[in-house]
């Protein structure tokens, strides 16, 4: 029978848990911190992020640790918060041998200044902001794409499949948010040789937001982009409707999430979203999704990164023989490595050499994946030759 003890630490910003999967809480443990919103509204996918880890600490745990070390889970409650971020980079970065997160762009870049300056070694699930790698530190990785990436190919593909629309972009104001705004903005400007017709921020802590529906519905706009987080995003697009905007909502991977279908309901029919390929249908994630589902259920958004950034770390440590944060980021800079999401290489900055943004639509209040190309339009009949002349 699998032992798990649950301490609770007290540090005046919420409980951390330190989750220990069938060993004793010796000093001869690897330690990973996994920092992601656990309470609030981001709960569900903070929790999903942290149960992908657990998955792959069990399972290394079961084929004996590193090198004979078992491997410790310690829960950092970041909330969201770039505040408590900083405050758990303050309390544990020195007392882990890596950390897993942040969650949000905001709080991992507040974070990554103290990870990365103290040579502590930090791989983010899901923070998409380019500075998170842009700044430069050796030891500061993430296993998801960059908001350049997903924002071009949404660009592209509004472009594309809307020609002559007219757009509007609004972001939450958060490091994440305003940056995939801004990179959806400036390519899709350049492909179109065109100006949006709305550009502007809402306030996250808002609870509606009637008086930014009424200046974006002003300037009648067919397409409204959205940089941010599914919970406003669901808001933002409710408020829309019930104003009698007729818009295509087209947003980036923080609202690919059920519980942006869940809140926003039926006014989530349509809208367009930027995420990876379908996970469940990756050869290379078949055996970790199966194990998920059986364990945790649902498989959520970022739960097949989680479990991928704890994995390479441990294939590093494993491989290189040492938990010295520079030595594993060495070793993470040179290896290749097999993961549920394919063959993963790092680049000189930290980030996959390859991830791939796809387009997925809301029908009938589930994801469905929609090709990227614009369908070719259909060719004008040749008219008739005329009759010869007699």
């Amino acid at each position: 029978m699998r032992l798990k003890t649950w301490m609770k630490i007290g540090l005046g910003l919420g409980a951390l848990t330190l989750v220990l999967t069938g060993l004793s809480c010796s000093g001869g443990s690897i330690k990973l911190l996994v920092a992601a919103p656990l309470t609030g509204e981001q709960e569900q996918s903070g929790k999903g992020v942290l149960n992908g880890v657990q998955l792959a600490v069990e399972q290394w745990n079961a084929k004996g640790g590193i090198n004979g070390r078992k491997i410790v889970i310690i829960q950092g409650d970041d909330q969201g918060d770039p505040d408590t971020a900083v405050k758990l980079a303050k309390e544990w970065g020195s007392k882990v041998d890596a950390v897993i997160g942040d969650y949000n762009s905001s709080c991992t870049l507040a974070a990554e200044e103290i990870y990365g300056k103290d040579k502590i070694l930090m791989v983010t699930p899901s923070s998409t902001n380019p500075d998170v790698t842009d700044r430069g530190y050796f030891t500061i990785f993430r296993v998801c794409g960059r908001d350049d990436q997903q924002g071009k190919s949404a660009a592209k593909y509004v472009a594309d499949h809307f020609p002559g629309a007219k757009v509007a972009v609004i972001h939450d104001k958060s490091s994440y948010g305003q940056d995939l705004a801004n990179e959806f903005l400036k390519n899709y400007e350049f492909l179109t040789k065109t100006q949006a017709a709305f550009y502007g921020g809402i306030d996250r802590a808002q609870p509606v937001y009637t008086d930014e529906v009424s200046k974006v519905k002003a300037v009648e706009p067919t397409v409204v982009y959205f940089g941010g987080l599914w919970p406003q995003g669901a808001e933002l697009l409710k408020e829309m409707h019930q104003a009698g905007m007729n818009v295509t909502f087209v947003s980036g991977d923080g609202c690919f999430d059920p519980q942006f279908i869940k809140r926003a309901g039926k006014d989530a029919d349509g809208a367009l979203v930027t995420f990876i390929p379908n996970q469940e249908e990756m050869p290379s994630a078949k055996a970790v999704v199966a194990a998920y589902k059986q364990q945790f259920g649902p498989l959520q958004p970022y739960s097949l990164y989680g479990y991928t950034a704890a994995d390479v770390v441990l294939q590093a440590m494993k491989q290189s023989g040492s938990t010295d944060p520079v030595t594993v980021a060495q070793t993470l800079h040179k290896m290749e490595f097999s993961t549920p999401m394919g063959t993963l290489k790092f680049d000189d900055k930290g980030d996959p050499q390859q991830s791939p943004y796809v387009m997925w639509q809301v029908e009938n209040g589930k994801f469905v994946e929609v090709p990227m190309a614009a369908s070719a339009p259909a060719a004008v009949p040749a008219p008739a030759p005329e009759p010869p002349k007699k």
